[in-house]
């Protein structure tokens, strides 16, 4: 553990729930991308947010979340809905 927490946006809770749907290094974040990785959470988490979907793009990209595009975050938004 603790090469996912290096990440902005991922502390301990969100590296332990990406560990437990079997994402545990960068690259595998990267290569699923952060709706996948997302809906994995959801399904053991039902209360993740949007702003822990926001949160992992962040750390895709290697940004804080505050920093996303508003058109990423628009579209981001757009799945997270289709999920309420």
């Amino acid at each position: 553990m603790c090469e996912l927490s290096k990440l902005p946006n991922i502390g301990s809770v969100v590296e332990e729930q990406l560990n437990q749907v079997g994402i545990t290094s960068y690259e595998q974040l990267k290569e699923i991308g952060s709706k996948q990785a997302w809906l994995k959470i959801r399904a053991i988490d039902f209360s993740s947010c949007i702003h822990r979907l926001y949160a992992l793009e962040g750390a895709i990209k290697g940004i804080k979340k505050s920093q996303l595009s508003q058109e990423k975050k628009e579209e981001l938004k757009e799945f997270y809905n289709e999920f309420k």
